[in-house]
């Protein structure tokens, strides 16, 4: 089992940028594959980038290629979401999630086993 607490939310103007940080707690974090994923007030939980258990490996959401950037340090038990020109419509509360079953990236949520608590980005016009 695997504990995930996300950090590096906050308020930020449209074209600023952010980085979202996820510490997992737990043995063999290198044996999960972590994920990235959003849900904005009124709307579905949506998948934003997921990256493989080495971190070869990486998959983005249309509207966040080229924008959002997605690592991870084994040795730190951490992935980041690195988010540069932000959007108005980025803003939601964005979540990691780790997926011990699967062994490529999956975009689907019911896939992920553990989910941390959610950290708040806010993006003003």
């Amino acid at each position: 089992q695997v504990q995930l607490v996300e950090s590096g939310g906050g308020l930020v103007q449209a074209g600023g940028s952010l980085r979202l940080s996820c510490a997992a707690a737990g043995r063999t974090f290198s044996s999960y594959t972590m994920g990235w994923f959003r849900q904005a007030p009124g709307k579905e939980r949506e998948f934003v980038a997921a990256i493989s258990k080495s971190g070869a490996s990486t998959d983005y959401t249309d509207s966040v290629k080229g924008r959002f950037t997605i690592s991870r340090d084994n040795a730190k038990n951490t992935v980041y979401l690195q988010m540069n020109s932000l959007k108005p419509e980025d803003t939601a509360v964005y979540y990691c999630a780790a997926d011990a079953r699967n062994y490529y990236i999956t975009y689907v949520s019911k896939e992920y086993d553990y989910w941390g608590q959610g950290t708040q980005v806010s993006v003003s016009s």
